[in-house]
């Protein structure tokens, strides 16, 4: 269980936050670059929190036809959604592929985003991790977190998907949305998250050396007197809370040498999940996990999902 208790409210806080931002999905679908004949790719917008606009890849192999099944794909901590030929390989499998822009982020590796963050915050540092950390309705993280959700709606409603089979995945931040989006929408088909962020996030903060957990850390150690009001803003988007709650059978990847995402917090998460799901352990490995080897066995691990 996570160290962080569960709040009063949980279900009634992201019941609300995400009623809030129903609505038409797509805004608007237009050709993406040609550049490999070999795909079809697409520019998406679709409507996140409060309706903001949310960048995305669409991109899906043109020798298959129609209702395929889909990979909604969420991204590490300072990435954006890059160009569309850099992340290939769930298209080259015989997927349809949303990878989703991160508001606010990009800026740190990879090449860049397309997705600002319009949203004010009235408290909390300047990092994503931080921002609004005063307030769990003012934070950064419930603004992304229902992004996450509205493009699973947003794939099910793009051509060439078969809306029944959509799978979510992603690595650190990615895997931690993967996780979250899991514990909010009831019908997926498979979740797979590796070195996930935000799970048991006390205990992370307490164990990481590095960022992104050292930036709550230093914001603690300049504010003293708000570590009770930061544990109880966090506690609304605790990974584990979320995994207890999820219904699709999962596919877990950690390396136990992990100090960006300390492994115990994502075998926390792991630990709560009631469906089928299966972990994949890299004991001389960090946050990079297995790499290759772990997509590899991601592949053959969905496939059997997928085909079922």
């Amino acid at each position: 269980m996570s160290s962080i208790a569960e709040p009063d409210g949980f279900d009634a806080f992201w019941k609300a936050t995400l009623d809030a931002a129903r609505g038409p999905a797509l805004l608007d679908v237009t050709p993406g670059p040609d550049d490999l004949p070999l795909f079809e790719c697409f520019d998406v917008t679709f409507g996140g929190f409060g309706g903001d606009p949310i960048r995305a890849w669409y991109t899906r192999p043109v020798s298959l036809g129609a209702n395929l099944p889909a990979v909604v794909e969420f991204v590490g901590y300072g990435r954006g959604r890059g160009l569309p030929f850099e992340r290939l390989t769930w298209p080259a499998a015989g997927y349809a592929h949303l990878l989703m822009d991160v508001r606010g982020q990009g800026d740190q590796y990879g090449c860049g985003g397309d997705t600002p963050d319009p949203r004010p915050y009235s408290s909390g540092g300047p990092g994503p991790v931080t921002r609004g950390i005063l307030d769990p309705y003012d934070y950064y993280y419930r603004r992304l977190i229902t992004d996450a959700v509205r493009a699973v709606d947003a794939v099910r409603a793009l051509p060439g998907v078969d809306p029944a089979r959509v799978a979510v995945a992603g690595n650190s931040q990615g895997g931690g949305l993967a996780i979250a989006v899991a514990g909010l929408v009831p019908d997926l088909t498979a979740v797979l998250t590796s070195a996930p962020f935000l799970c048991d996030i006390r205990r992370a903060v307490d164990l990481a050396g590095a960022e992104p957990y050292a930036a709550i850390a230093s914001y603690l150690s300049v504010h003293r007197d708000a570590a009770d009001t930061v544990w109880h803003t966090l506690s609304h988007f605790d990974g584990v809370h979320f995994a207890r709650r999820a219904e699709a059978p999962a596919h877990f990847g950690i390396g136990l040498r992990d100090t960006v995402c300390p492994p115990s917090t994502g075998f926390a998460a792991s630990s709560r999940w009631r469906p089928p799901h299966e972990m994949r352990v890299y004991p001389f490995n960090g946050h990079e996990g297995g790499e290759a080897y772990h997509v590899r066995d991601q592949l053959r691990w969905l496939r059997d999902m997928v085909t079922r």
